[in-house]
């Protein structure tokens, strides 16, 4: 009782703020779906990068914070760069060329659950109880429900759909990987990391995209333009400041509760915005995996959980 006492007990400014991330994190599945319609992956993740960073380090010196001397302190957030943001934003943005948004939305909420797994191994105190196994078990059904046409498609032959999949499945697998590293390698300002994360992952995304796509020769659709610098402003800059902000008044485990209602919000606007129709097993896929995050959530009132 004392968990759902907590929640209910929160300030209307942290329900505020994690009503933001969910509509960030929820819409930016479509809005990656109408900006990768004609903007190249690579493309469109340094082009969000670099926006973010622009905003992220302004309102950082804003604030009159300082970022650390060039040196070790700086490994880290390489790491992060690279794990956190250049690479799965490439895999679930090369993933939602063939995908509908709906579809990859709801497969990334197999994160939380990709969490526990790692954190029992690496994480001090995370070790993994019943709960949380039962859990990730019943998640990993809802994964194989949502799968399973595509693989039906694709048996006896190469499945676009199916690869499509497995590369949003890897960006879900990157953001479990750092939210591990997280808590075993940052250490001081918070704020001043992100910024410096976001900064590092589009120096590296940049020139990639100007050699792979040579993007000044692209002719993309004003849609896809206004989307794509949304996607910039919004789900990488904003979010992270809210998600900083929700971090610091109400603690990482009210934030968690985003990861039940992203996934729906993704599915919703999918359907109702740009016409997706999911089949029933993204619904049943949908259920399962919520299940499994909320079960791995349970504590045993008695004993451990």
């Amino acid at each position: 009782m004392s968990g759902v006492h907590n929640v209910a007990a929160r300030s209307l400014k942290d329900w505020g703020l994690l009503a933001t991330l969910v509509a960030l994190w929820g819409s930016n599945f479509m809005f990656v779906k109408l900006g990768v319609a004609t903007v190249p992956p690579a493309t469109l993740v340094a082009s969000r990068l670099v926006i973010g960073a622009i905003i992220l380090v302004a309102v950082v010196r804003a604030l009159g914070h300082t970022f650390p001397p060039l040196g070790r302190a700086w490994l880290p957030y390489g790491v992060l760069a690279v794990i956190g943001n250049s690479l799965p934003f490439w895999l679930i943005t090369t993933g939602q060329k063939s995908i509908d948004s709906a579809l990859a939305g709801i497969l990334m909420a197999i994160m939380p659950l990709t969490t526990l797994v790692l954190a029992h191994f690496f994480v001090a105190g995370e070790t993994m109880t019943r709960n949380r196994l039962a859990g990730f078990l019943l998640g990993f059904a809802g994964i194989v429900v949502l799968m399973e046409p595509a693989v039906l498609t694709g048996l006896g032959g190469s499945s676009v759909e199916i690869l499509a999949q497995l590369a949003v499945l890897g960006g879900a697998l990157c953001y479990a990987t750092q939210s591990v590293l997280v808590r075993l390698m940052l250490r001081g300002d918070v704020m001043v990391a992100s910024a410096a994360i976001i900064a590092i992952a589009a120096m590296i995304s940049l020139p990639i995209a100007l050699v792979v796509d040579q993007p000044w020769n692209l002719s993309p659709s004003r849609a896809s333009v206004h989307a794509v610098i949304w996607i910039g402003v919004g789900p990488t800059a904003i979010a992270t400041l809210a998600y900083l902000k929700l971090i610091g008044s109400a603690g990482p485990t009210f934030m968690s509760l985003a990861n039940y209602c992203t996934p729906v919000v993704a599915l919703l606007l999918g359907v109702a915005l740009l016409g997706e129709a999911p089949g029933a097993n993204a619904y049943t896929g949908l259920l399962l995996i919520l299940s499994g995050i909320a079960l791995s959530q349970l504590r045993r009132s008695k004993g451990g959980g």
